[in-house]
């Protein structure tokens, strides 16, 4: 488990599967997670608008499961964010957020 969704400008500073790779690494650098659950993926736009002086844009949406205590969460959010900061120039839009899932009623095969 978790799923990493990295959206995207698409004029990255860094190749798209490289920064998947880096995420991805970053994730289980946590501690967290065991290499083999990590699942990560990336979303590139074409479209979208910006606050002033921004000229692209990474998010990170990291879904895990319900527990992790709000220390490994924020843990978690800035190991994510520092990963990005190496890798993209200060004009960049960076955020991530961590949300939990259900165990209850999240299904998969």
């Amino acid at each position: 488990m978790p799923h990493i969704v990295i959206e995207h400008s698409e004029d990255l500073p860094i190749l798209p599967q490289v920064l998947v790779e880096k995420v991805h690494l970053a994730v289980f650098d946590s501690g967290l997670f065991e290499l083999s659950t990590i699942k990560t993926r990336a979303i590139a736009y074409q479209h979208y608008q910006l606050g002033e002086g921004k000229d692209g844009f990474i998010h990170i949406s990291a879904s895990i499961m319900q527990g992790r205590t709000v220390e490994q969460k924020q843990l978690l959010s800035e190991q994510l964010l520092n990963c990005l900061r190496t890798y993209c120039r200060r004009s960049y839009s960076l955020s991530v957020n961590i949300s939990d899932m259900n165990p209850d009623i999240y299904c998969k095969c």
